[in-house]
C-alpha cells in the first residue's frame, strides 16, 4: 500500500455515504454555442425592450448588428447601424462598437475608426432614436491621443448616476504598453468631466503585450474588470477578468484565466472580444472558417467571481476537505502538493464546487495510480456513487480522467472516496 500520496488542483468534493454504485446519466458539459457562424467580431450585446441586439466590427459593413429574441438566438444580420462615419474618419477600420440607452430613451453608439489627422485609430461617438439606428455621428471624434498609439475598444459602464466611458490607450501600435482607462462622462455621454484613471496594464507574460477589449461589471462585494490578451490572431488570445473593491482600484488580476482555448476544450479557438449581458450570459467571438463567429455561454457568479459553463474552473485538492488521508508536497503536481494515502475504506476528499446553472457537467481528474488499477466512488451532494477508475500509469506519471456529473446551480458538495487500490488525486477541473 502506498504510504503518501497525492493531490493538487483547485477544485473540490463532497461527503457523502457511499451508496450502491451506478453510471452516470449526465451527457458532459455543454461547450459554448456558436450563435452566428459567419465573421461577426468583438461583439457588443444588450438587451433593448423584448429584442437582443448585437454588435460587430466592420465586415463590408461600417458597423454590422443583428438582432434575436434570446442570446442564444436564432441571430438576423439587419444590416449596418452606423452607415456614414463621423467626417473626421477614415471608412475600413471601424471597430469594436458599445451601444448603450441613455436616460432620454436614446441610444450612444462609441466606436472605433481611423483619424484621417493622425493615422491612430481614435473613438467616435453616434446617436440615435432606436436601437436600429441608422446612428448619426459626431463630427469629431471623443478621444484621440495620438502620442499614446491612439485609442481603440470603448465601452459604456454606469454606476448609480454616473456614467464612464472605458477604453484602450493602443500602446501596441508605436511599440508601448497598453492601459485601460477609466474616463467619467455626462449623462449624455458624450461629455468628458473630470480626469481618466488608469484600471489596467500589460503586465504578465502570458498577455503577450496585448490587453484590450475591456467590460466592466458591478457586482454586491466588487468590480468585475473583463478583458482580452494575447494576440487575437490564433489560440493564444483568451479572456480573463480582475477584480477590486474600489471602481478606480487597484485591481488583482485572476490567477487564471476566464477562458482559454484549452480550458473549453478546443470548442473554441481564441475565445475573446467578450461582452457580458445581463448577469447570466457571457459573448465572444472565436476563430471559424477563417473569420470570428460569435458564441454564447452561461455565466454564473461564485461569491462574485465569474464562472463560465464550458470552460474549466480549477481546484486544487490539497484545498479540500480530506477524512483519513493526508497532504504531501509534490513538485511535479499543479499546486505543488496533492492528497496522499487515500487508501482506507473511509478515506475521501470533498469541496463545493460551483455551477452556473444546472445540468450536465464534466468532472476532469487529475491523478496518479501504481501497483494496479484504482478505483474511487464519486459523490454529488451525497447522492447516488458513480465508479471513477485510474488506470496504473506509475506513481510519477500523472494523468487526466473525465467524468461526466450532473450538477445543480451554485454550490455543489463533491466527494471522492477510497474503493479499490491505491490512487493519489492532483487535482480536479470542472467545465
Amino acid at each position: 500500500m502506498r504510504t503518501a500520496l497525492r493531490l493538487g488542483f483547485v477544485l473540490a468534493l463532497v461527503a457523502a455515504t457511499a451508496v450502491p454504485m451506478q453510471r452516470a446519466d449526465a451527457a458532459g458539459t455543454e461547450a459554448p454555442h456558436l450563435v452566428i457562424a459567419q465573421n461577426f467580431p468583438d461583439p457588443d450585446v444588450s438587451r433593448f425592450g423584448n429584442t437582443y441586439y448585437a454588435y460587430a466590427t466592420n465586415q463590408g459593413l461600417t458597423v454590422p448588428y443583428a438582432t434575436a429574441s434570446s442570446v442564444n438566438g436564432p441571430w438576423t444580420i439587419k444590416g449596418d447601424a452606423l452607415p456614414v462615419l463621423g467626417t473626421w474618419a477614415d471608412a475600413g477600420w471601424t471597430w469594436a462598437p458599445d451601444v448603450s440607452q441613455r436616460a432620454d430613451g436614446s441610444y450612444l453608439m462609441y466606436y472605433t475608426a481611423r483619424s484621417r489627422a493622425t493615422g491612430r485609430q481614435c473613438i467616435g461617438t453616434a446617436t440615435a432614436a432606436t436601437p436600429a439606428g441608422p446612428f448619426q455621428p459626431a463630427p469629431e471624434p471623443l478621444v484621440c491621443n495620438a502620442s499614446e498609439g491612439g485609442d481603440i475598444d470603448p465601452s459604456s459602464f454606469v454606476d448609480g448616476d454616473q456614467r464612464y466611458l472605458l477604453y484602450k490607450n493602443d500602446g501596441n501600435a508605436v511599440e508601448a504598453p497598453p492601459s485601460i482607462w477609466l474616463q467619467p462622462v455626462a449623462q449624455d455621454g458624450v461629455t468628458l468631466t473630470g480626469d481618466r484613471v488608469e484600471l489596467l496594464r500589460n503586465d504578465q507574460s502570458a498577455e503577450g503585450g496585448v490587453i484590450e477589449a475591456p467590460v466592466l461589471v458591478k457586482r454586491p462585494s466588487q468590480y468585475v474588470l473583463f478583458y482580452s490578451a494575447n494576440g487575437f490572431g490564433g489560440d493564444e488570445y483568451f479572456t480573463s477578468y480582475a477584480v477590486s473593491t474600489s471602481l478606480t482600484g487597484p485591481y488583482v488580476k485572476a490567477g487564471r484565466p476566464l477562458m482559454t482555448t484549452a480550458s473549453v476544450d478546443g470548442a473554441v479557438h481564441g475565445p475573446g472580444g467578450q461582452d457580458i449581458v445581463g448577469d447570466d450570459a457571457i459573448v465572444f467571438h472565436g476563430w471559424v472558417d477563417g473569420g470570428r463567429g460569435m458564441y454564447a455561454a452561461s455565466l454564473g457568479w461564485a461569491n462574485d467571481y465569474p464562472v463560465v459553463r464550458g470552460s474549466r474552473v480549477l481546484y486544487e485538492a490539497e484545498d479540500s476537505t480530506l477524512n483519513h488521508c493526508v497532504v504531501r508536497a509534490d513538485d511535479a503536481a499543479s499546486g505543488g502538493k496533492v492528497a496522499a494515502q487515500i487508501d482506507y475504506d473511509d478515506s475521501w476528499v470533498e469541496r463545493k464546487v460551483f455551477a452556473p446553472v444546472a445540468g450536465a457537467y464534466t468532472a476532469h481528474i487529475g491523478y496518479a495510480a501504481g501497483y494496479g488499477d484504482a478505483q474511487h466512488t464519486l459523490t454529488i451532494n451525497g447522492g447516488a456513487a458513480t465508479v471513477v477508475g485510474y488506470v496504473d500509469h506509475g506513481w510519477e506519471n500523472w494523468q487526466e480522467v473525465a467524468v461526466d456529473i450532473s450538477l445543480q446551480a451554485g454550490w455543489n458538495t463533491v466527494r471522492l472516496q477510497h474503493l479499490s487500490r491505491w490512487a493519489e488525486i492532483d487535482y480536479i477541473q470542472i467545465s
